[in-house]
């Protein structure tokens, strides 16, 4: 059984709470050398469960977010090798028209942030949509704070630029002569 006393006006917490210590006590017939068999729980003592509910789950979120960051960022170093090696042709005559390593270096890093940078918005997409579905369906009060989209969007394009550098690099270290011959 559970009771809610909510303190009158001019009585302290504690002195609500002795008071219904006392009551509860006389009620069950307590003698004063037993213990109370019944529990008095303060509403900080929920507030402080809730906070350490919700640090747990921040913090299996944040474990899963990174172990899928780094699945996507290897999908991303795939898929520009294979962006590179069927473009080595090109890359080739890139070079010999002139063009220096930086410039390939810069071409293949903008292409993998842009994907990576396509694929956050579609993440961020769903995630606003699941947002608004929980608090349509629901008494949860759902919400999509501007500093995370700029935090998801943000690590979306780094993860592009941290795992687009080893396809880029290789791309800008072609030999013009060796990439105009492949085939």
């Amino acid at each position: 059984m559970d009771l809610w006393v909510v303190p009158a006006s001019g009585y302290t917490q504690a002195q609500a709470m002795d008071e219904v210590t006392v009551a509860l006590r006389t009620l069950r017939r307590l003698k004063p050398a037993e213990e109370n068999n019944f529990a008095l729980i303060r509403q900080e003592a929920f507030v402080e469960l809730i906070g350490k509910i919700t640090g747990a789950i921040r913090m299996v979120m944040l474990v899963l977010s990174s172990i899928g960051l780094i699945v996507g960022g290897v999908g991303v170093v795939g898929i520009m090798l294979i962006s590179v090696t069927e473009r080595t042709r090109e890359i080739g005559v890139r070079k010999a028209l002139g063009a220096r390593r930086g410039e390939i270096l810069w071409q293949f890093l903008v292409e993998s942030t842009t994907v990576t940078f396509i694929g956050g918005l579609f993440g961020l997409l769903f995630g606003a949509g699941v947002a608004l579905l929980v608090k349509a369906l629901t008494p949860v009060p759902a919400s999509i704070p501007i500093g995370s989209v700029v935090m998801a969007l943000g690590m979306a394009a780094f993860t592009g630029i941290i795992f687009g550098i080893y396809p880029a690099a290789k791309a800008a270290r072609l030999d013009p002569v060796e990439a105009l011959r492949y085939e």
